[in-house]
């Protein structure tokens, strides 16, 4: 069995923020012939709508899109995302289609509605000392590949968990109404099967695409343009313009994009030894963890 041939690479910084724009959401995307990464911009920043219109409809052919954010919520410790509530859905999509009908009337696709559920709610940790009784306590609930991201050397955060810099759960959230609303245009790998041809989306992890160029996990984020570089020329890139200080979201996905580029040829990172069926069905997985 040969790699899949992409002819793109788009690495997506993404961002549970409040408001219509985000300069948070970087997205960078490098070419299978070569040369450096380069940002895609928007000069007032991305709305998450023109992302999923970019993404369904203009993206170019035969792309590997990495979106930095958890595509579910975990299943597999509990054997359900929300246990005990019967209104808890079966599988990824299914989930993706209850937050997004929940949260229909939240602006620019956020998920407000969802983590102010009444019952949902209980499951949160959420700003003001809210702590949901069925949070799980300590670091909260984690799916089976964030328990492989922290044996990769990794420090992942729960996906329940809305507070602190480095949560991830809003952007999570606010990412699976957009694969939501991308369903039947956009395979979501490995919830959907790998195609043989087009594009596809995977969950990325930036900190991955760092410590594969020689950074630990605690010092992942670069933010100058020497860091940066010295990172892509460790990944076989050519170096991006520029001198002194970056934006350590634009370093994410320039790095992350480049990344992928020689990440995607690797038969072992599409074929995860603790992704069964039913974990790729639920929780989906993070692609780079192996």
């Amino acid at each position: 069995m040969a790699p899949r041939h992409f002819e793109h690479f788009v690495a997506i910084d993404w961002s549970g923020a409040q408001g219509a724009r985000h300069t948070s959401i970087t997205m960078a995307i490098a070419h299978a012939e070569g040369g450096p990464p380069v940002l895609v911009e928007r000069e007032r920043g991305w709305t998450r709508q023109e992302i999923v219109e970019l993404l369904g409809e203009a993206l170019p052919d035969n792309t590997l899109v990495g979106l930095d954010l958890g595509i579910a919520l975990p299943f597999a410790d509990a054997g359900a995302y929300f246990p005990g509530w019967d209104q808890s859905p079966a599988d990824a999509k299914s989930l993706w289609a209850m937050i997004d009908a929940e949260c229909e009337g939240d602006e620019h696709l956020s998920a407000s509605s969802l983590v102010d559920h009444p019952i949902a709610s209980a499951y949160f940790r959420r700003h003001g000392g809210r702590e949901g009784e069925l949070f799980g306590g300590g670091r909260g609930r984690f799916r089976v590949t964030e328990r492989a991201q922290e044996a990769a050397g990794c420090k992942p955060y729960s996906n329940f968990n809305l507070v602190g810099a480095a949560q991830v759960g809003k952007s999570s959230l606010t990412g699976m109404r957009v694969l939501n609303r991308l369903q039947g245009r956009l395979p979501v790998w490995p919830i959907d099967p790998l195609p043989f041809t087009g594009s596809v989306i995977v969950e990325i992890y930036t900190a991955l695409a760092a410590i594969a160029a020689g950074r630990s996990a605690g010092r992942s984020k670069m933010r100058t343009f020497d860091e940066l570089n010295d990172a892509l020329e460790k990944l076989g890139s050519p170096p991006v313009a520029g001198h002194g200080a970056v934006d350590d979201h634009a370093s994410d996905a320039l790095l992350t994009a480049a990344w992928l580029r020689g990440a995607a040829r690797s038969l072992d990172l599409w074929s995860p030894t603790a992704m069964t069926p039913a974990i790729a069905q639920t929780e989906g997985w993070t692609f780079g963890v192996p």
